[in-house]
């Protein structure tokens, strides 16, 4: 897995994640909607640490720069 996130994406990605993980954890999103949330805080907060998103792979996205796109 090369990284194709670039540092601003990156620090958005984790923001983005722990708001919506605190929406969760401070129940401010409860119930099926919770789940939801809390999941997908955690894989947009887990691609923001690891550099890396499946999704703009699948479609050979990058915003890294100097990487190569495919």
């Amino acid at each position: 897995m090369k990284t194709n996130e670039s540092v601003a994406d990156r620090i958005i990605r984790v923001v983005l994640g722990l708001v919506l993980g605190s929406l969760v954890v401070f129940k401010v999103v409860t119930g099926a909607a919770a789940i939801v949330v809390g999941i997908g805080a955690g894989i947009i907060l887990l691609t923001g640490l690891v550099g890396f998103c499946a999704i703009y792979a699948l479609f050979g996205i990058s915003t890294h720069k100097g990487a190569k796109s495919n």
